[in-house]
């Protein structure tokens, strides 16, 4: 099977005609789905980019959240227009909120809405700062030990839900794509051709996440698992086990672009 990935396509930067271009050229694209690993758009125009996609793409359209998905505002918010747009639409597949999704008899895809969990690196020192901590409703005006607390939950609550849906999958088909907006290991956390250093890591990959895929994979050798995720805008590749490969895609604000045709299940 043949899948698109799109990874941190940042429409919010793009006017209509723009955007438009944008799909018409995925639509050239023959495919049996697309995979979209978050940063989408902002809050305030996200469901709108998801409503034309679904009008607009013949395909299903499988797709998780990314921090700039809840620019402007909040994870609860945010959700509650997920759950209400997919309700209404024919292509969407918010990963977030299903249970794995098979295709062919052999691929099945599971993801979640991923953060970072400042796990790794110097978290509790770091001079980085994010617009996210001033953005998004639920990480605004907090202290760093409120913060450090608040992305450990968000990370953990969508690890726990997404930890049983792959090990549901992995019971399904030999072949397993996980789709997460943060990448789950430091190693995947590229940056300009190498991994994000001390201080931009704790921002930049979900430590909980990776142990979990690892746990998962562990227990099942037979399958094979490859990760997909964004978040850093530079592109790279990193296999933490035998069975498992992550690939990061690379990204520039104002010029979306396909990542990869992927032969999934072939």
């Amino acid at each position: 099977m043949r899948f698109g990935w799109l990874s941190d396509i940042h429409l919010e930067f793009l006017d209509r005609d723009a955007i438009d271009a944008f799909i018409v050229k995925l639509r050239r694209h023959d495919v049996d789905a697309w995979l979209v690993t978050g940063d989408i758009g902002v809050a305030s125009s996200l469901t709108d980019h998801l409503r034309r996609f679904d009008a607009s793409l013949a395909v299903p359209v499988c797709f998780t959240l990314g921090n700039h998905d809840h620019y402007g505002g909040s994870v609860v918010d945010v959700e509650r227009e997920m759950r209400a747009c997919v309700a209404t639409a024919s292509r969407l597949v918010w990963l977030a909120g299903s249970e794995p999704t098979v295709m062919g008899g052999k691929v099945a895809i599971v993801g979640d809405d991923t953060w970072a969990d400042a796990r790794y690196g110097n978290a509790r020192a770091t001079p980085v700062l994010l617009n996210d901590f001033f953005r998004i409703a639920d990480l605004k005006g907090l202290d760093r030990a409120a913060l450090l607390k608040t992305l450990a939950h968000l990370a953990d609550a969508a690890v726990a839900r997404l930890e049983a849906r792959l090990r549901a999958a992995a019971g399904m088909c030999p072949e397993v794509v996980v789709l997460t907006h943060v990448p789950p290991f430091r190693e995947a956390a590229w940056h300009e051709g190498r991994p994000s250093d001390d201080d931009w890591v704790p921002w930049f990959a979900c430590r909980a996440l990776g142990e979990a895929i690892l746990r998962v994979a562990h227990g099942h050798p037979e399958v094979s698992f490859l990760v997909l995720c964004g978040h850093t805008h530079g592109e790279g590749e990193y296999r933490p086990a035998a069975n498992v490969t992550v690939l990061t895609a690379a990204a520039e604000y104002g010029a979306p672009e396909v990542q990869r045709i992927l032969e999934i299940g072939s």
